[in-house]
């Protein structure tokens, strides 16, 4: 079990040792020496490590992973290079790597604060002389561009040492009840991060958002709009620097959101000014897709090449530098469309339209005072109903096409019931979106299999032609074989999953909650 602890804020004006000399009065104490630490924290865009209750700091060349209330130390590793970007194979494999691979995942790890500390060790003894609580002053300030100093509230550590539990509530509660000590709501990165102007606990890309059953549906439909408009916006500059896949990923998934409510929820615009945003949003879509598919096939190459062995593996190499090559293509001219005048305009004249969207006409927009619980439940019953009647006409004999548009009326269903999951009952809702889950899992990696050898048969040639071309030729077949026998496996499941969407106990449920 790990070692218990807390921190607590020093009043103003009382230092570590102030109140190591005050303690003393009360129970035995020995003062260490007092060191100075300058430390760098690193975090994930969207703050991975302090949800999970972690700090990553790096001192020294040095990364070393701790716990935010104790800062006991998880694992450590040799800071690899000077860098303002960390990835997961960035890291050297071993403790530290294992740690941080399932909390990362793909994110990126950056720079958030510097914080520069003066430490006062304060052990606590018990009558043999033994340490039975740590306690550490500490005296913080962030450093600010320029150098600049910005002071962070004193704070003391808590540890407790394994097997004196006993003690550390003792002397916890003398802290609080004799030295009229407070509880830290939260550790001292946290302090840092908000006096240096960002965000704490990061940015997230989820929606969370509440609505009233009887607000009216253009609020509630700009209410989600600017919300996916903050996501984009948020993301896009990860996005154009490429500090990790998911920014464009985020970028996209909140464009395509906003388009799913563009489309369903028309019956709240006025229709010419809707056009020309779901255009807009349309180009936004493509410009962004080429960058966003070579993202995924180079993350997936080398689970893709794995099946091959070892031999047929390495054969592969020269499609991987294609594929590298036309990536770094393709975001070039991502970046020059997402940092060109048009795509700004899009994103600005969107937010005025939202804006003012409320206080426009009615007369061309003819949903646009209902209660949105009423819209909601009419746009989630029809996607739902059109989806049965979609899978019920495939068979064996149906075209791809007929499980990719599937598909994408199933994005649409699980877009609306995310935009408005808190206008109904979550024993409706969760069990809908899971069977939901499990369907679009299955037509997912149909399509998926079939964009992938769609993709090894366009760049056969160019292979052919560079060094090592035969042998990654006779690789790629076999790959390609492989993908069509995984698409053949997923289409084998999609009767089961759909028969799960589509079941009568839950068409029953869909009628009597959205009509």
């Amino acid at each position: 079990m790990d070692a218990r602890g807390t921190q607590l804020l020093l009043p103003d004006g009382m230092s570590g040792s102030a109140a190591a000399d005050r303690l003393a009065a009360l129970v035995p104490v020995v003062t260490e020496r007092a060191y100075s630490i300058d430390r760098t924290f690193w975090e994930s865009f969207d703050g991975r490590l302090q949800r999970a209750g972690l700090a990553l700091a790096e001192a020294g060349g040095r990364l070393v992973l701790i716990d935010a209330a104790t800062h006991a130390e998880q694992a450590g590793a040799e800071h690899p290079r000077a860098a303002r970007r960390l990835l997961l194979e960035d890291l050297p494999a071993g403790a530290l790597r294992d740690r941080l691979a399932p909390i990362l995942e793909l994110r990126a790890l950056t720079p958030v604060a510097r914080v520069r500390s003066r430490l006062l060790p304060i052990n606590v003894l018990d009558d043999l002389g033994k340490i039975v609580v740590r306690l550490r002053g500490e005296q913080s300030a962030a450093l600010a561009a320029g150098a600049e100093k910005i002071a962070l509230r004193p704070r003391l550590h808590v540890v407790g040492v394994r097997g004196y539990d006993v003690d550390f509530d003792r002397v916890l509660a003398l802290l609080t009840r004799e030295l009229g000590l407070q509880h830290a709501p939260r550790p001292v990165l946290d302090d840092a991060v908000e006096v240096l102007g960002r965000p704490v606990g990061g940015t997230s890309s989820k929606l969370r958002i509440a609505l009233d059953r009887a607000e009216r549906a253009d609020r509630a439909a700009v209410t989600i709009l600017r919300r996916l408009l903050d996501v984009i916006e948020a993301n896009t500059p990860g996005a154009l620097t490429d500090v990790d896949s998911e920014f464009l990923h985020d970028l996209r998934v909140a464009v395509r959101r906003s388009r799913a409510l563009q489309r369903e929820l028309r019956g709240v615009f006025a229709p010419e000014p809707l056009r020309v945003f779901r255009d807009g949003f349309r180009e936004l879509q493509v410009l962004t897709g080429p960058t966003r598919d070579l993202d995924v096939q180079l993350l997936e190459f080398g689970e893709l090449a794995a099946g091959l062995g070892d031999g047929a593996a390495a054969d592969v190499a020269p499609l991987r530098r294609l594929l590298e090559q036309r990536l770094v293509a393709e975001r070039r001219k991502m970046v020059a469309g997402l940092r060109s005048e048009r795509t700004r305009a899009l994103i600005r004249n969107w937010a005025d339209y939202l804006d003012a969207l409320a206080g426009a006409p009615e007369a061309d927009r003819p949903d646009a005072a209902r209660p949105i619980a009423d819209v909601a439940a009419e746009r989630i019953g029809a996607v739902y109903r059109r989806m049965v009647k979609i899978g019920r006409a495939i068979d064996d004999g149906s075209p791809h096409e007929a499980l990719h548009d599937l598909r994408k009326k199933g994005k649409e269903l699980r877009y609306l019931l995310e935009f408005f999951s808190s206008l109904y009952p979550p024993e409706v809702v969760k069990p809908m979106v899971s069977t939901l889950k499990g369907l679009q899992d299955v037509l997912g990696r149909f399509q998926d299999r079939e964009v992938q050898a769609d993709l090894l048969r366009a760049v056969g040639d160019e292979v052919a032609a560079m060094e090592g071309g035969s042998a990654a030729l006779m690789a790629m077949g076999v790959l390609v074989e492989r993908l069509a026998e995984q698409q053949q496996q997923a289409r084998a499941e999609f009767a089961e999953s759909f028969a799960q969407f589509a079941a009568k106990p839950q068409r029953r449920i869909v009628a009597r909650t959205f009509g």
